[in-house]
């Protein structure tokens, strides 16, 4: 087939491939260039290859910093608590969706866990106030009625131990649904065949699940389990900042928070380009890391 006629046939998918690859051009690959800001001194005014190279200086600064030290250690405590609890929710609600018989049911339920993937962490820490608040929370009062004692109640918002697991909690409660998506499809490649014969080879239903289920949903899980790893490290921005108070920054100040004080409130722009660098380095190793892992036990990975 002649270049010409090649260009006839499939040259309107190329058309169409100029925009999203000017996106990306654009938006992602020309920003990079301000990587270089990590290794020079503070200056945004000069033109970035103007200014003068000071080496590893604001990285050696950042594992100084005690701030940073801190919001290092929050953010890996954090994303390992909704890696270990978060992660296996959605798979285990795929699990139970994909047992329910009755059609409408399952549906209104699927409806229902994915509505709080929709509502903003701005609205959510409202709710949580609401219900979680020490002296006038909806759980609180209930509790207060049950101890029969005014006085007593469970320090969600305040105690920095009960925070963390109410963040987890409330983190799981809005996304678990929103993640059953990408198993539920995945369960659509499980040929029925393999249920009929293990019902015939006397498997009950849990049995059914342990062997044909989950083995099914096995690629699956851990191509996600291998991009999840790459933000063991990232943190969100929005969840920190909504959830946090003054009784439980010690625990609620993540790296996404440091930067933004750092940053674009303390004009520390090279500080903070060198702590989001080396983010993206170890968010890189743990990607690699988990892959090589994932083909040394025999699965596929992701490259």
């Amino acid at each position: 087939m002649s270049f010409g006629t090649y260009m006839r046939r499939y040259g309107t998918l190329y058309i169409l491939l100029l925009l999203p690859i000017a996106f990306f051009l654009i938006f992602r690959y020309y920003p990079m260039q301000w990587i270089a800001l990590a290794f020079k001194k503070n200056n945004i005014i000069q033109p970035l290859w103007n200014v003068p190279w000071v080496g590893f200086e604001w990285f050696e600064k950042a594992f100084k910093t005690k701030a940073f030290i801190t919001a290092l250690k929050n953010t890996l405590v954090l994303n390992l608590m909704d890696l270990v609890c978060g992660f296996p929710a959605p798979i285990i609600l795929a699990l139970l969706l994909n047992e329910l018989t009755f059609k409408r049911f399952k549906k209104l339920t699927q409806t229902i866990l994915y509505l709080p993937h929709f509502l903003s962490w701005i609205i959510i820490s409202g709710l949580a106030t609401r219900l979680l608040a020490d002296n006038d929370g909806l759980l609180n009062l209930v509790y207060k009625q049950m101890k029969g004692n005014s006085g007593a109640y469970i320090p969600f918002l305040s105690n920095p131990q009960y925070w963390r697991w109410t963040y987890i909690v409330l983190g799981i409660w809005k996304e678990a649904g929103w993640g059953t998506i990408i198993y539920l499809a995945a369960l659509t490649n499980i040929s029925p065949e393999l249920y009929e014969a293990a019902a015939v080879d006397g498997a009950g239903r849990f049995s059914r699940m342990w062997h044909v289920t989950l083995p099914g949903l096995r690629p699956t899980i851990i191509t996600l389990l291998i991009m999840r790893m790459g933000y063991i490290l990232g943190s969100e921005f929005d969840r920190p900042l909504a959830m946090s108070n003054k009784l439980v920054t010690d625990v609620s100040q993540l790296i996404s928070i440091f930067v933004y004080e750092q940053g674009i409130q303390g004009l520390k722009y090279s500080l903070t380009t060198a702590v989001g660098l080396f983010q993206s380095v170890v968010a890189v190793i743990f990607i690699l890391g988990t892959n090589a892992l994932a083909k040394r036990i025999g699965e596929r990975g992701i490259m």
